[in-house]
């Protein structure tokens, strides 16, 4: 899949409401569940089943479940390599685990992002500073299966 497919995808899905463990466009997301949903509209069913999961998720046991998900499905990128439709991990505090996701939108000085927010629903935000210093990975979907 090519990151212009996956933007345009995830941008059909803006202003779904915010909803935890919901992957359903214009009916509910939460951040994991937009990816998800782009997945499946590009490249079908789910590479794998998720356990049910609290906004918590991880924190606990202090283990980076979504990187790792990630680092199974996606493909790596350099963090300094942008390019549009990429998927964007963020750790939101600096001692925990990374736990939200985006899809790159605009490059460069007027960098966005669209995610799953809660009180948001599905948005395209600006990469600003505070947000671009939070991202701990940068992943590309996979090409399409044959």
């Amino acid at each position: 899949m090519s990151g212009e497919e996956a933007l345009a995808v995830a941008r059909e899905w803006i202003g779904t409401p915010y909803l935890h463990q919901a992957s359903a466009k214009g009916a509910g997301a939460d951040c994991l569940g937009l990816l998800r949903g782009v997945w499946r509209e590009i490249l079908g069913a789910e590479p794998e089943a998720l356990p049910a999961y609290t906004p918590d998720w991880s924190e606990p046991a202090g283990v980076e479940e979504l990187w790792q998900g990630a680092m199974r499905h996606l493909v790596a990128k350099p963090l300094g390599a942008a390019a549009r439709g990429d998927i964007l991990l963020f750790r939101m505090h600096p001692r925990a685990v990374a736990k939200h996701l985006g899809i790159a939108g605009r490059i460069g000085g007027n960098a966005s992002f669209i995610h799953a927010y809660a009180h948001s629903g599905v948005v395209e935000s600006p990469l600003s500073a505070p947000w671009a210093r939070r991202v701990v990975a940068r992943f590309e979907f996979p090409q399409r299966r044959v």
